[in-house]
């Protein structure tokens, strides 16, 4: 295996983001996205938009201030790649900046792009099963091409990265279910115990002390869980 393959096999399993089951930590991952990319590729900058939290807030990581510039600045205003690949789920084929039907397209971000020494872009965007989280961004000059074999580096990194993300997404949401489940087999658990204490200190049916309990939190806006488990603890006699 020469050094390069060696370097390519080790950025796969650092952006795989670790075994299968594992937390997975999104805004270092796609920070590790940026960096290989740069490190791996003969492109002149790469950039990586994407949103990696619950709040929704979109984040760009580039290979140096200039490609995040570039990438941030202008996706607000629907320019450009990542803007693109984020609102479409499509690739962008490498694109020359000096084409003025692209110039016409992205009558900012173009000029920008070109002033910074960029003549060409392509875009991948980073795909999960439900929505696209990002896009990967390559910048290419006369003297710092992106290479077709860049593209297809690029590619499988992309798809790399847009699986671990969509694993954490699944794993976070099996824990938040497997909360939310928990929960209500505890509150149901307790709200039987108090029916059971009512229904034996006020000899009252199982029906009917619900009825009492139910009534009780109501009565007083209260989660019928909180009323159950202060029956159950002694601190309430409804």
């Amino acid at each position: 295996m020469t050094m390069s393959q060696q370097r390519l096999a080790e950025a796969f399993v650092e952006l795989a983001g670790g075994a299968p089951g594992e937390p997975v930590d999104p805004p270092a991952l796609l920070a590790a996205l940026a960096e290989r990319s740069s490190e791996l590729l003969s492109a002149r900058a790469c950039a990586v938009l994407g949103v990696p939290s619950e709040t929704g807030e979109e984040q760009v990581y580039a290979s140096g201030p200039e490609a995040r510039d570039l990438v941030l600045g202008h996706h607000n205003q629907g320019e450009g790649p990542a803007a693109y690949c984020r609102e479409t789920g499509r690739a962008v084929p490498l694109t020359d900046l000096e084409n003025p039907v692209v110039r016409l397209r992205w009558p900012h971000y173009a000029p920008r792009a070109l002033a910074l020494g960029c003549t060409h872009v392509a875009a991948h965007p980073l795909r999960g099963r439900e929505r696209t989280v990002g896009a990967l961004v390559l910048f290419g000059s006369a003297e710092e091409p992106v290479t077709d074999e860049g593209l297809a580096i690029s590619q499988s990194l992309a798809d790399i990265v847009a699986a671990a993300l969509q694993r954490e997404d699944e794993l976070r949401r099996s824990h938040t279910l497997a909360g939310q489940l928990q929960h209500a087999l505890t509150s149901r658990l307790v709200i039987e115990q108090a029916k059971g204490v009512l229904a034996a200190s006020r000899a009252l049916t199982m029906d009917e002390a619900f009825a009492l309990l139910r009534g009780y939190a109501r009565s007083h806006q209260r989660k019928l869980s909180g009323v159950a488990l202060d029956v159950v603890e002694g601190r309430l006699d409804p």
